[in-house]
This record gives C-alpha cells, structure tokens and sequence, in this order.
C-alpha cells in the first residue's frame, strides 16, 4: 500500500493512525501542501481532488480519510475500528462525524488561504475564526463524551476505535493555534489515553518523515 500524505494534514494523519493500530505496512509518499505540489498535474494523476490522504492499495485508489478508514476496516477486520453493534458502530461514526464534517471543514488549509487571501483577513482574525470554531465543536464532543456511559479509556470503550482516530489529529491542530481545552477533560483525558498508545504517537506529524518544525 501506498499513502499520499502531508505531516500536517489531519485527515492523513487519521489514516497513519489506523494503519499502525492494524498493524498495515505502507509506503509514505509525502505531498507537500503548502508547497503546493498538490496541485501539479503529477499528483492530480494520483488524486483527481488534489487532495490528502490518497491510498493505493494494488488497484484500488481511495480518496477520503473516513472512507479509506472503512476500507482498512473491511479488508482488514482485525483489530476492529468499528464496535460489534449497530447502534454502537453509530455512535462511534457519529462522533468522527462530529470533527470530519462540522470541526475539520471549516478550518483546513484551502479555507484558511482563502480567509487571508480572497477576504483579505488578518492573521490575527484567522486564528479567531479558527479557534471558535475548533472550540465550539470540540465542546459538542466533549458534552457528548462526557455524557455517554458507553465512553470508556477512549472514546467508545476501553479500546481505540474510528472516533479517535479523528479526534487525536484534531486535538494536535487545536494546541498548535492555542485553543482552550481546559473547559474538554473527557476530550483531553481520551487524547492522552490515546497517546499513550505506540500507534498513536508513531503516527504523529514529528514522526512523519517529511516533517518539517
């Protein structure tokens, strides 16, 4: 397998995660976004969104970090990502959803460019644009963990699952912009259960080989 990925970008950073809980050799092919080499039409041969993460995997080529998580997750069943029951596997989807779709698009690198460069928005305003909206969906997660018997060491139980995946990559962007976390202990307290773990921190962006300080 390959994975097209940038050391920065949450979303690859998702799929770094699930591969090394499953154990799934790969080669990394780093695109560097804010070099724009996403752009070019060599990596638009491998992505037709121009986008992190890709994966290659013999002739499937995937698009999508949740999606691609999905696909590990059927080929590779074990060990599982997803919950035994219907109404858990929601749940654990559900709270992915809540940073992939109402965190995460708000604040990604095309937006944040887009802010400083079509709407002429300061630096300063860019991060406050990012830091409520990394905030408030972070406190929907928090209530929603905070809440929910079925939250355990991690957020579903004692066991990783899809749901952090996303929700580490996320908490890594919020420190780098100096949101508050202090009002997240449930958040936080999965985040540092999940580090803990040799499969989170291996995948982290200082561990990629295209990092960059």
């Amino acid at each position: 397998m390959e994975l097209y990925s940038y050391f920065r970008s949450s979303a690859a950073f998702r799929v770094r995660i699930a591969l090394a809980l499953k154990g799934l050799p790969y080669d990394l092919q780093p695109v560097h976004l804010a070099r724009n080499e996403h752009l070019g039409d060599t990596y638009g041969r491998v992505s037709a969104a121009r986008l992190v993460p890709q994966l290659v995997d013999g002739e499937a080529s995937l698009s999508q970090s949740l999606a691609i998580i999905e696909y590990l997750e059927e080929t590779h069943p074990e060990p599982p990502l997803l919950p035994g029951s219907a109404a858990d596997r929601a749940r654990v989807r559900s709270l992915a959803l809540d940073v992939a779709c109402e965190i995460h698009p708000l604040n990604n690198l095309r937006v944040l460019r887009y802010l400083v460069r079509e709407m002429k928005v300061g630096e300063e305003a860019k991060n406050a644009w990012y830091r409520h909206w990394v905030e408030e969906g972070l406190a929907v997660v928090e209530r929603r963990l905070a809440e929910d018997p079925r939250t355990g060491r991690y957020c579903h139980g004692d066991t990783p699952t899809l749901a952090d995946c996303v929700l580490v990559p996320q908490i890594f962007n919020a420190q780098r912009f100096d949101c508050r976390t202090d009002a997240m202990p449930t958040v936080m307290r999965v985040f540092d259960a999940c580090m803990a773990l040799p499969a989170f921190e291996r995948s982290q962006p200082s561990a990629c080989p295209d990092f960059e300080p």
